[in-house]
């Protein structure tokens, strides 16, 4: 992959970092897990959006057409995305309002006494909404565990976790804090063995590996386009046949069926442009680089593009773990194995013990790179960890455009700041 090809595709690259100095330097982008920066598809496909096609969808005009015609480009792009079909395809404001509001949809259907699975690694948009519906109606919440010195599930608790009586796990693909990838289609296995259901929450696992819904035989999959190169929206896949038997907190005129029931009020149309915008981008980087066999359909251009930057992103993650490591004092929350590059995201968490996190930030933000402390809304694998009264964790997370020399100019402006303060 042509990694200076790929930063031109994004306006945002080049852009100067305030406050560091007259020579002012470019913004390093480490801030990636909470949201990435926009390709030029994305940009051109909101503008045309705003300009073209800015009319509500129905009508029997030309503007209102060509909307129209553009959400079902986006809906269709997103099924390629999850390997799911068109009718399968939610659009909303973002992860944690569809979370709430698929929640209150699914627990109308549940009673007291009935029980949910939740994980110590969830964010807390995949934690927060049956939590709060389980003190609603009574429910029982059992949690599933993760071991803090090897980041991962030990799912043999699941023996014990589900039960008959369970009707729903809401479960990570990636955690947000220690990067760890979960083995949903195993999780999905045994919970569906009781016929419960399956919320899975791909925001983190979305930029950087490929979804298959069927595959991993959940119910529900989540994520939010800004996390993979896109704008400020969210979407959910579910299975056509439970959407189907649910009721939906819907105004009346409102459609009776199909994904629309669940669209509450007028969509962001520029956003779902640039969710179509961000799909396409992940084509185009397929097509370039990924070979022959990108060319045979839309899914596999993105799947193609999807495994390109997942390479570039591995090879600097491992990079920046073995940086990291080298450095006195810093305790690297999450795997950090070079073989085992494969089982997380490029999501890496760091204590120090000599310095608060947001010290970290605000002494690296003064270098031009962005960096994330704190509990970034992990709030159960923070307290898990036992990190909830110490600051939290330093997160950086790399991306598609981050470069080798980025991630040693962080190292060495970390490692001087340290041996400086220390």
């Amino acid at each position: 992959m042509n990694v200076d090809a790929i930063r031109a595709e994004f306006p945002a690259i080049g852009l100067k970092a305030r406050g560091v100095g007259a020579s002012a330097r470019d913004i390093i982008y480490f801030d990636n897990p909470a949201g990435t920066q926009v390709s030029r598809r994305v940009l051109r496909r909101m503008e045309e959006a705003m300009i073209g096609l800015n009319a509500n969808l129905g009508g029997m005009f030309d503007t209102s057409i060509a909307a129209e015609a553009m959400v079902d480009q986006a809906r269709a792009a997103m099924a390629d995305f999850f390997n799911g079909s068109p009718d399968e395809v939610i659009f909303g404001q973002n992860m944690t309002t569809l979370t709430f509001a698929m929640s209150r949809t699914i627990g109308r259907d549940l009673k007291a006494g009935d029980e949910i699975l939740l994980t110590r690694m969830e964010h807390d948009a995949n934690a927060a909404p049956w939590l709060m519906l389980a003190e609603e109606k009574g429910l029982v919440v059992r949690w599933l565990d993760f071991d803090p010195a090897s980041f991962e599930f030990d799912l043999t608790q699941l023996e014990t976790l589900v039960t008959g009586r369970l009707k729903l796990a809401a479960i990570n693909y990636a955690s947000n804090v220690i990067g760890t990838i979960n083995d949903v289609t195993a999780i999905a296995r045994r919970v569906k063995e009781v016929g419960a259901l399956v919320y899975v929450d791909a925001v983190q696992f979305a930029p950087h590996g490929v979804i298959d819904v069927k595959a991993l035989g959940c119910d529900f999959l989540v994520c939010s386009s800004y996390k993979f190169y896109g704008p400020h929206q969210g979407i959910v896949w579910g299975r056509r046949e439970v959407l189907d038997r649910l009721t939906a907190y819907r105004v009346r005129p409102a459609p009776t069926e199909g994904p629309g029931k669940f669209e509450t009020g007028t969509a962001s149309r520029e956003g779902l442009a640039g969710v179509l915008g961000a799909l396409e981008h992940y084509q185009w980087v397929g097509t370039e680089y990924g070979g022959a066999g990108a060319k045979t359909s839309p899914r596999a251009r993105i799947i193609a593009g999807i495994k390109t930057i997942d390479a570039h992103e591995q090879a600097i993650t491992a990079q920046l773990i073995d940086g990291l490591s080298q450095i006195k004092g810093i305790a690297i929350q999450g795997i950090t194995a070079r073989a085992a590059m494969h089982r997380r995201v490029p999501t890496i968490s760091f204590t120090h013990p000599g310095f608060d996190p947001q010290a970290i930030c605000v002494a690296m933000a003064r270098e031009g790179i962005s960096l994330w402390q704190g509990h970034n809304y992990g709030v159960e694998p923070v307290k898990r960890l036992g990190l909830i009264d110490r600051g939290g964790v330093v997160r950086i997370g790399l991306g598609q455009y981050n470069t080798k020399d980025e991630v040693d100019f962080l190292l060495g402006r970390l490692s001087s700041w340290i041996g400086k303060n220390g």
